[in-house]
């Protein structure tokens, strides 16, 4: 099991209050910021844009 940051709950809650992911309030680069943005997307899907999704384009 892994263990979530402060940082990382900090972002779910944000989503959850309905926060902008621009409130994030850490330095861009930063671990923080990095872990925040884990947390705030945390229920959303992956995204692959290195390869075409099947039967699309």
């Amino acid at each position: 099991m892994s263990t979530r940051s402060a940082e990382w709950e900090a972002g779910k809650a944000a989503k959850q209050s309905g926060a902008p992911y621009t409130a994030d309030p850490y330095r861009a680069g930063s671990q923080e910021s990095a872990d925040w943005l884990a947390g705030y997307t945390d229920d959303e899907q992956e995204q692959n844009v290195d390869r075409p999704v099947p039967g699309e384009g």
